[in-house]
């Protein structure tokens, strides 16, 4: 059963920092590229990140470039998502997500396996 778990969201005030983990089981990890997606109320699921199988490309989304990096460790089966400069925009669910893909990907309908999704609320 493939499992991906979410954690390390929670309340910031804004110009602050967050590193959201995302632990992977059940699937080969290094055949999977991995990508954060996040979602607001009221609004469409949105890419925020997407990391090659290897960790060796990554690919943002321009609201997030120089804020936000995404890596991975292979050896633990987890992605990472370090946010710092955080905005009360940014304030949404964050959800990761796998996908057979190669290279990196911002289509969620190519991802197929989803986490539950960790909360993240910046305030003002």
């Amino acid at each position: 059963q493939v499992q991906l778990v979410e954690s390390g969201g929670g309340l910031v005030q804004a110009g602050g920092s967050l590193r959201l983990s995302c632990a992977a089981s059940g699937l080969t990890f290094t055949n999977r590229a991995m990508g954060w997606f996040r979602q607001a109320p009221g609004k469409e699921r949105e890419f925020v990140a997407a990391i090659s199988r290897g960790g060796g490309t990554t690919y943002y989304a321009d609201f997030v470039k120089v804020r936000f990096t995404i890596s991975r460790d292979n050896a633990k089966n987890t992605v990472f998502l370090q946010m710092n400069s955080l905005k009360p925009e940014d304030t949404a669910v964050y959800f990761c997500a796998a996908t057979l893909y190669y290279g990196t990907n911002s289509n969620p309908k190519n991802y197929d396996y989803w986490g539950q999704g960790t909360q993240v609320t910046v305030s003002s």
